[in-house]
């Protein structure tokens, strides 16, 4: 082999290797993973199981709430949902129906809300104003008015 192919295959295998290292601290060091919450529901019996049956927001602790969310036919439930700024959100969600997107805007939360699966996002809102709330997964004819607003004051 020539001197030339070595120094290469060694430059690449250390790239390679300085790349895995980097990827695992991150999801491991600095919980940067994708989450791996993997709670199922039965989809027909959504406004029968517990949380979802209670759909809302409610304080779990000194600026800390907890949103309970089921999104269907081009809606949330619950529609509007109002915290002090400074607040850490708790949301758990799920679908009735069909595969529905969870996104606001402003901030790093997208989720992708399946029927069946139970998605949980925590946010912290440290700005007051109207948060943008939007379903980014075509859902059906309606799909273009599935908004809701969370609002920080």
């Amino acid at each position: 082999m020539h001197l030339d192919e070595k120094i290469w295959l060694t430059l690449s295998f250390g790239m390679i290797m300085i790349f895995m290292f980097i990827t695992g601290y991150q999801t491991f060091a600095l919980e940067m993973g994708p989450p791996s919450n993997n709670e199922l529901i039965d989809p027909q019996k959504v406004d029968e199981t517990a949380p979802f049956d209670e759909p809302g927001i409610k304080q779990v602790g000194e600026n800390e709430y907890e949103v309970v969310m089921t999104l269907q036919v081009f809606s949330f439930n619950p529609m509007d949902i109002e915290v002090p700024a400074g607040s850490t959100v708790h949301f758990i969600l799920t679908s009735k129906d069909v595969v529905h997107g969870f996104e606001i805007a402003g901030t790093n939360v997208n989720a992708m809300v399946m029927p069946g699966h139970i998605q949980k996002i925590t946010q912290k809102f440290d700005e007051p104003g109207k948060y943008l709330v939007l379903c980014n997964e075509y859902c059906g004819a309606g799909h273009q008015v599935m908004s809701t607003t969370i609002t920080v004051k």
